[in-house]
């Protein structure tokens, strides 16, 4: 996520992928690779950030309010999920 900092804007690449929220989980298809994806509930609040518009710093500042983490692992995790949708073309900078 070299290219991704703290106050980089970041969302969903438009018409990357067809997504639905199905009890409280994302669930996504590639429109690209017809691959499917599922996200847990602290990634589908992050995805859901991605499809407004977001930071990594928000993201991060949304996981530590949600889910009582601290703010290094919460930092962490973003990094690590966008690095991961990055790679798999999803988001856009």
């Amino acid at each position: 996520m070299s290219d991704i900092g703290p106050d980089t804007p970041v969302r969903l690449r438009p018409g990357a992928v067809s997504w639905r929220e199905v009890d409280g989980e994302v669930v996504l298809l590639d429109l690209t690779t017809s691959a499917y994806f599922g996200v847990n509930a602290s990634g589908t609040l992050l995805w859901q950030m991605l499809d407004a518009g977001t930071t990594p710093a928000d993201m991060t500042g949304a996981l530590v309010a949600e889910f009582d983490v601290d703010r290094d692992r919460a930092s962490t995790d973003v990094e690590a999920f966008l690095a991961e949708a990055q790679r798999l073309n999803l988001v856009e900078v």
